[in-house]
């Protein structure tokens, strides 16, 4: 998946906020034209300023009855909108004073609408058209509304000024509104591509269920099937004929199958103390290194207890497997020539450490990982050698798994500079371990 590609709706406004937006700042341009022209007393022309806000108030109800509120407009119409909100307001200010106008500051918000919701040439398209208007508004304006026995006159340095100020504000804003939209983007498309992984491996834990209700429902009619297979062989037994009772012979033999396997069913959706379910430490990293053999790394392996703790017979878990799978893939991609993996346990804790000879994680972006489609690793990857892979959602998906199996994921590099990098993942020994109960009826 592009982490730069983004679904067409996820970058579109939606036409209900753009109207709910829009009135607050008509109410508030209204507001502002009464409260200066009837309460402080300062002429200005009200009246056309009325002409402006009026036009806006008809084109939201013209938005309001012309589309439904969960619409969502194009880039290209979102943009001409942000654009009219910008000449009317332009419009107000020019007759208010200009760029000396308090309320200058509001042309920074279509720029910042459009930062969050449109892509970037079309924010910078705004941005242009915001200083243009600033840029006219500068030099071209009616008196700021003030006592008419005082002249209030501001030296154009002052201007150019908040001129400067807005072009900053606005370059500031827009680069942190839309970093801000594109993580939460980003991070919403990699939770649910995590929840993708964790839906399917719910689903195979369903099919245990079903199949022991499937087990259930079938047991009833197998048992009566046995039942007449029987009394067909006592009433054969007055009349024999050798065809006859081998085939009840051999139809009595595979019912009983079927009963072997309804009862092998029954216990998939409670059964989880088969040796099945039970993995050792040993197991467990077979299982994630196995499929990355084949690369030519060479992998060392180590296992050591503290003291006298025995070691750890842990529970299955699905999630735990592909989490740790995608680290060592991850080790395994970056490696010059080795890939260690070190499991370590004790009465409390258990630990396993893979550790890579490749460049590690840069500095820049070590206290980053585990974000979605972060990338920084500098060296081309052995499977994958596409631009756009990295350490990303792979990595984001196995750190949220295995957190959520009661793991902490620890990253680092060997040593400074850069000589390696270190994943180490931490659990408490009984957020894995299965029970006693449960091992003593896996292993009779």
């Amino acid at each position: 998946m592009n982490p730069d590609i983004y679904d067409e709706d996820s970058r579109r406004l939606r036409v209900g906020t753009l109207i709910f937006l829009r009135w607050i700042a008509i109410l508030g341009q209204a507001i502002a034209c009464v409260f200066v022209y009837f309460f402080l007393g300062f002429d200005f022309p009200v009246g056309l300023c009325f002409v402006f806000i009026v036009a806006s108030g008809t084109l939201n109800i013209g938005l309001r009855y012309g589309t439904s509120g969960t619409f969502r407009l194009s880039d290209l119409e979102a943009t001409v909108l942000l654009c009219y909100d910008l000449v009317q307001l332009s419009f107000l200010l020019y007759l208010t004073g200009g760029i000396a106008n308090p309320f200058v500051m509001l042309l920074l918000a279509p720029v910042t609408i459009s930062a969050v919701s449109l892509p970037r040439n079309l924010t910078i398209f705004l941005g242009i058209i915001m200083l243009v208007a600033a840029t006219f508004l500068c030099v071209e304006f009616e008196p700021l509304p003030w006592h008419p026995d005082e002249a209030l006159k501001f030296p154009m340095l002052y201007r150019a000024s908040i001129w400067v100020s807005l072009a900053l504000s606005a370059a500031f804003i827009a680069l942190y509104a839309a970093r801000v939209s594109d993580e939460g983007r980003l991070l919403a498309t990699a939770l649910a591509a995590t929840e993708l992984v964790l839906e399917r491996e719910q689903h195979l834990s369903q099919l245990d269920g079903l199949a022991a209700a499937a087990a259930h429902e079938l047991g009833t009619p197998l048992a009566t099937i046995t039942l007449i297979i029987r009394e067909l062989q006592k009433t054969s037994s007055k009349c024999p004929s050798e065809g006859l009772q081998e085939d009840l012979t051999l139809l009595a033999q595979e019912a009983g199958r079927c009963r072997e396997i309804l009862g092998k069913l029954a216990s998939l959706g409670a059964d989880q103390g088969t040796m099945m379910n039970v993995l050792s430490i040993d197991t467990l990293i077979e299982e994630v290194v196995e499929p990355q053999r084949e690369f030519g790394v060479k992998v060392e392996i180590s296992k050591r207890g503290n003291g006298t703790a025995a070691s750890p017979a842990l529970t299955r878990n699905p999630g735990i497997i592909y989490g740790l799978g995608n680290l060592v893939e991850n080790a395994m991609d970056f490696a010059e020539t080795r890939v260690r993996i070190d499991a370590w346990w004790s009465r409390d804790l258990v630990a396993i450490t893979i550790e890579d000879d490749g460049p590690g994680f840069s500095p820049a972006i070590l206290d980053r990982l585990g974000d979605p489609y972060l990338r920084g690793r500098p060296t081309e990857r052995r499977t994958k050698n596409d631009s756009q892979s990295g350490l990303g959602l792979g990595l984001f998906i196995a750190k949220t798994l295995l957190e959520r199996s009661g793991a902490t994921v620890e990253t680092f590099n060997v040593s400074a500079p850069r000589t390696g990098a270190v994943v180490r993942v931490i659990w408490p020994r009984k957020a894995l371990e299965i029970t006693a109960p449960s091992l003593e009826a896996a292993t009779t």
